[in-house]
């Protein structure tokens, strides 16, 4: 079984063409997308998010539990924040842990949504969706989630990932039950203005733009969430320092063995192989 790492250094050395040179995630002159193009594997169907875990803590389960998503540019990065702040502010264990990284935003129909893939099929750019970060918490933690938010914002309102992965892909989405119009919009903002005040928001109407220091603010109903693939689950960050410890990473495995990652439906990638062998 091959290593993400290692089939990742074995696509830079494949490939015979020029991508980008500006992201800050290039190795050798290519991007982190252009890269897994050439590595996508198998892929998880289309979940809703009421197919996330339900958390074992016995205080949680005095609450209903609410699907949110958060998008911050790459979702590599972003989900690993938030399963800290799973663990800090719920105490989760692992087995408990909602945090899962997929696509949203889009208006395009599909069968399925999937990552970039020589078939293209239901390639998520294609249908509008930008990559987001989906958990399940109870409505009374929703202002700290919200503040970990925000804390991925610099003091400009510039994504941890600005400088390199741009476009709708990457645009930033909030996904709360009933979108603008929903009560959690105020503590939303209050979130915002407790660590900075740094961005402006806008009602999403699907396939948005990207723009710096903007989050459009989604319905969950109306624009659902749909899980990625599981190589793409509990991955090391998008910058070359952001490399998360085995117990991490080894999260995607065990998740899946446990049958808490989905069923894998997208087509394979140009190399022919999955990721981590599966």
């Amino acid at each position: 079984m091959f290593s993400i790492k290692t089939l990742y250094g074995v696509a830079v050395a494949l490939a015979a063409f020029e991508f980008s040179t500006t992201s800050a995630f290039n190795i050798a002159g290519l991007s982190r997308r252009d890269v897994l193009r050439t590595i996508a594997s198998t892929a998880i169907v289309s979940a809703p998010l009421s197919q996330l875990p339900r958390n074992a803590n016995a205080q949680e389960d005095e609450e209903e539990l609410i699907d949110v998503y958060f998008g911050c540019g790459c979702f590599w990065h972003v989900q690993h924040e938030f399963v800290e702040a799973e663990r800090k502010i719920l105490n989760r264990d692992d087995s408990s842990l909602t945090a899962r990284t997929g696509y949203a935003g889009g208006t395009k129909d599909s069968d399925k949504v999937c990552y970039h893939n020589a078939m293209n099929v239901g390639d998520y750019g294609s249908l509008g969706h930008a990559e987001v970060v989906a958990l399940r918490i109870p409505p009374s933690s929703f202002e700290k989630f919200a503040e970990e938010y925000f804390k991925l914002f610099d003091k400009q309102g510039n994504r941890p990932d600005q400088g390199g992965d741009k476009g709708s892909e990457y645009r930033s989405l909030i996904g709360i039950p009933g979108g603008s119009k929903s009560p959690y919009v105020a503590k939303l903002i209050s979130s915002s203005q407790a660590v900075g005040d740094k961005l402006n928001f806008a009602v999403g109407a699907g396939n948005d733009r990207d723009a710096r220091g903007l989050s459009y603010i989604m319905d969950t109903a109306k624009f659902p969430f749909y899980t990625a693939e599981q190589y793409h689950q509990f991955h090391d960050g998008f910058n070359l320092n952001e490399n998360y410890p085995n117990s991490y990473n080894s999260l995607a495995g065990k998740l899946a063995k446990d049958g808490k990652l989905g069923v894998n439906t997208c087509p394979n990638g140009l190399l022919g192989l999955g990721a981590l062998g599966l």
